[in-house]
Order: structure tokens, then sequence, then C-alpha cells
């Protein structure tokens, strides 16, 4: 757990403020130059500069912080932070061999290190990040380590969020975030961690106390080039855990038993593996949720979830795992569990008195989708159809692939927009229908451009005892398209088109 014992910048702060000089001993080989400022916060991005901010200039993919410098002082930035030697200025500035790692180091100092205060949990993994993240942060509540969450859906607690850009988002608002937490009387922060925000260290320097793999499969490729450079961003969570913190690990990815093979650090596996520490003894799933008995370090428990599918079995053993790690009482960390009745846009259910069940799904892998597909096709009755695109300016590899496991898992295929970006969607969504060919003959994928489109016609195509999945963007609010955004909500969408197949109206 971690030390109540802050440092001595965080000591020396008061009403916020802290000088420039005394941040500038915080960053390893840097250099100072210009004199001394008063700084009161910091920004990463010049638009969001205010007076007496702290700007650190960034060196990005296309753009170089540097170039804005001069407007960031017009905001009335009070020092500047950049790698590269930059000229005089008439302002404070630091130079550093890593800007990215000192936004980190910084932004973290000028909050009083809340991470230090705050029990923090960091979960990573390509798919049942959220839903990991709220199942233990309700198991947490139950057992008296209440807990703020940040993450997908952003950040807050007890089912009430702020949303954010980012998953984990860049350091001055993750701060800003825990801060919020450890002030709203919380005693614990549970992270969503993703691997962009490990390769670009928005959390280097964090102490945590809990570090938890899911999984790892295809996606991000645009971004880490290729699998070995993705599970390498993953494992830094791991790699840079201090020497009291624990791991709670799926046994049965490979990608997990690598992290172990390494690892000084107390594990806690967990998994279908007979040598996994949280292990299910017992499972049922129905159209009601599951039912779990499961083994664990500390002695067998029963999970009852109203979660639907075997996607969450795996999500739910990691919370568990993750209690053991913080040596909860797994009993309550179990009631916890089963107060969570939802997680948004993740196998939700769209219920409007309807004979066939609808669920909405974050799934935008092939990987999820067959995972949310495999476990939907346990729940129908009849038919299983499904809805989905991919998104543009994206991963592109994955867009076969996720149509071939829509032609080999359903009965019929609605192919339609997911965010296409600047990218044509009729060309997008020739690429997922590649992946038709040479699976089941008898699904023909049905081309839809327009989402709502597509929702409505496969909400008109269900018959009484078939499942609808509708994949690819869960939660979101949001269709980002070349030229603008517009609102959409796949569950506002579905809802509609229910209610007006059952002539309920508006």
């Amino acid at each position: 757990m971690p030390s109540m014992a802050g440092s001595a910048l965080a000591v020396s702060m008061e009403a916020g403020l802290a000088r420039f000089s005394h941040l500038a001993r915080i960053v390893p080989g840097s250099r100072r130059l210009g004199g001394d400022a008063e700084i009161r916060g910091i920004a990463c991005d010049s638009r969001r500069v205010t007076s007496g901010d702290l700007f650190v200039a960034i060196p990005g993919y296309d753009r170089d912080g540097r170039a804005y410098i001069k407007d960031a002082i017009a905001r009335g930035a009070a020092a500047v932070v950049s790698e590269a030697p930059i000229p005089q200025i008439g302002v404070p500035r630091l130079e550093v061999p890593d800007a990215r790692e000192a936004l980190a180091l910084l932004a973290r100092a000028l909050h009083g290190q809340p991470d230090e205060v705050l029990t923090m949990v960091g979960i990573t993994g390509t798919n049942g990040k959220t839903t990991t993240a709220l199942l233990l942060a309700a198991a947490c509540d139950a057992a008296g380590l209440s807990a703020g969450v940040v993450g997908t859906l952003g950040a807050g607690s007890g089912g009430v969020f702020t949303p954010g850009l980012h998953t984990t988002p860049e350091a001055p608002d993750l701060y800003t975030a825990l801060d919020n937490i450890l002030h709203a009387g919380h005693k614990a922060a549970i992270l969503e961690v993703s691997s962009h925000a490990l390769a670009l260290k928005r959390v280097h320097g964090m102490k945590f106390d809990v570090a938890v793999f899911t999984n790892l499969t295809r996606d991000h490729l645009d971004f880490h080039k290729n699998m070995n450079q993705y599970f390498a961003a993953k494992a830094r969570l791991f790699l840079g855990l201090p020497p009291h913190a624990a791991m709670a690990v799926n046994l049965d990815d490979p990608f997990g038993t690598r992290l172990i093979s390494p690892s000084r650090t107390r594990v806690v596996t967990y998994g279908r593996a007979t040598r996994a520490d949280v292990l299910p003894l017992e499972l049922t799933t129905t159209i009601d949720g599951l039912r779990l008995k499961l083994r664990t370090p500390k002695g067998d428990v029963v999970v009852e979830s109203a979660l639907l599918g075997r996607t969450n079995v795996a999500n739910i053993m990691a919370a568990i795992a993750a209690a053991c790690a913080l040596d909860l009482n797994l009993e309550d960390a179990a009631a916890g569990i089963h107060e969570v009745k939802l997680i948004p846009g993740r196998a939700e259910r769209i219920d409007e008195g309807q004979e066939f069940l609808v669920l909405v799904d974050y799934a935008h892998t092939d990987d999820a989708l067959i995972q949310i597909l495999g476990s939907a096709r346990e729940l129908a009755a009849g038919r299983l159809l499904v809805v989905f695109g991919c998104g543009g300016d994206r991963d592109t590899s994955k867009r076969a692939l996720m149509g071939a496991a829509a032609a080999r898992l359903a009965d019929m295929a609605f192919l339609t927009s997911d965010n296409p970006r600047s990218e044509d969607p009729l060309a997008i969504l020739a690429q997922v229908e590649t992946g038709f060919r040479g699976q089941n003959p008898a699904v023909a994928p049905v081309i839809e451009p327009d989402r709502t489109a597509a929702i409505r016609a496969a909400v008109a195509e269900a018959r009484p005892g078939d499942v609808l999945v509708i994949a690819g963007k869960g939660h979101e609010t949001r269709q980002i398209l070349a030229d603008r955004n517009i609102p959409f909500d796949d569950r506002e969408v579905a809802r509609q088109a229910l209610r007006d197949r059952l002539g309920k109206g508006a």
C-alpha cells in the first residue's frame, strides 16, 4: 500500500503554487535557464494555457510543440520546458532529455503526488479493461476501499463520469483526475492504462500498487507496427512496479505468461488453466446473467452477476484476482460485483419488451467480435445477427479478420460505418467484405453504410428467440465523419427502432 508521506515538493507547495526552480530539480538531466517564476499549473497544449502555467513543448508526430511556444507565452505561460535548446524567449526555460517524461514528472509534482496517497491499480490489455475496472471499483467500495475510476468512460465514481479525450489522459489531466478522486474522499484509484499511454509515457513515474493484465490481441498496429512492439508497450506497466506491488495476470493468454516469467513481483494469476490461482470451479451462464464458483488463494467464493455472456467470466476473474492482490475481503468483493447491473456499451441489453435479445457492445477488434458473438450464440434460441463496421484512419489489418469472424459465427451480418473519419466508408466496407470470402456461403453480408439504416434493418429482420449484436461503438455518443462529428448513440438508435417496430412511438 502507498506511503502517506508526501515529498518535499508537495509539502512546500501552497495554494497550488510552486517555484520553477524547485520543479526543475524534479527532472533528471535538466538544465534551467533564464531565472525563476511562480508556477500555477501545467499544460502541453498551448490552447489550454492560462496565466502562470508551465508549458511543456512535446515533439509530436505531425507537429512540434516548440512551434507553439510563442502562443503559449502570449496566453500567460510563466515558463517553458523543451527537449531541444530554445532561443531567449522572455520567460524561464528548462531543457530536458525527454519532454514526455518531464511532463509526467512535473504534473505529478504539481499535484502533490496523489499516487503516493491513493492505492493505485493499473489495468491494461486489449479487451476487458473498462469492465474489469468498474467491477473492481464496485468490489473495492463494498470492501471498504472506496475507489474512483479513470478510463474509457471518463473519470469519476459511482457510475458518474466526466468524459475525456483518451482512455488514459495526458499527464496534466490524469493527475487532475487523481487529485479529484483523492479530494472526493476516495482511498483508491483504478486506471485503465492504454498502450498509447504507456508508449507516450503518460504514467511515467506513477507508483502503482497493483497492475492487472487482461489479454493481448490484434489492435492499434497502425501505432505499434507489430505485436511485439504492442506487447512491449503493455509490459512497461509491469516492469516499472515498485517492490511492494503485486500483479494480477491472465494465465490463459500467452503474453500473460511472458509477463510472469521475469517477474520478481507478487503475482496472482487467473484463468481456466488448472494452475491458475483464481480458477472457475463451477459456471452457469443464462440470459439473466452469470454464476461462478471460483477457487482463489483466499478460499472459494461464489460470484453472481447480471452481466451477460462468457466474455465477462474473464473480467470477473480479473477483478477477483486484483481483489486478492489488494487483500480485500472476497465475500464483500463478490457482493460489490453483484451490484453492477450493466457496463455501458459492453454487452449492454436494450430492452423495449421485444421477443429477441439486443446487445450493444464496444467490440472493435476481431478477437473482441469473436468473444461477443460466441457469448451471444450461447444465449440465442434462434439466429444470431450482427451489425458492425471498422473505424477509418486506424489499423486496416483487422478489417478482413473481423469480416471473417462475422461470417463464421453469425447467421446474418449487416456491414455499416463506424467512425469512418477521413476514409471513404464504402472503401472500408469493401475491405471488411473480403473477409467473408471463403467462409460460410450462406452468410452474405448486407452492406448499408448509413449506420442508422443498418441498425433499423437488423431490428426489422430479427425474430423471436434471435440475438442481435450491434458492435463497435458501444458507449460512444458521436459518429466521426470526414467533415464533421454528429451525435450518434447505438443504444438510442436501437431503442427507437425497437419502439417503432412495437408501435410505441417516440
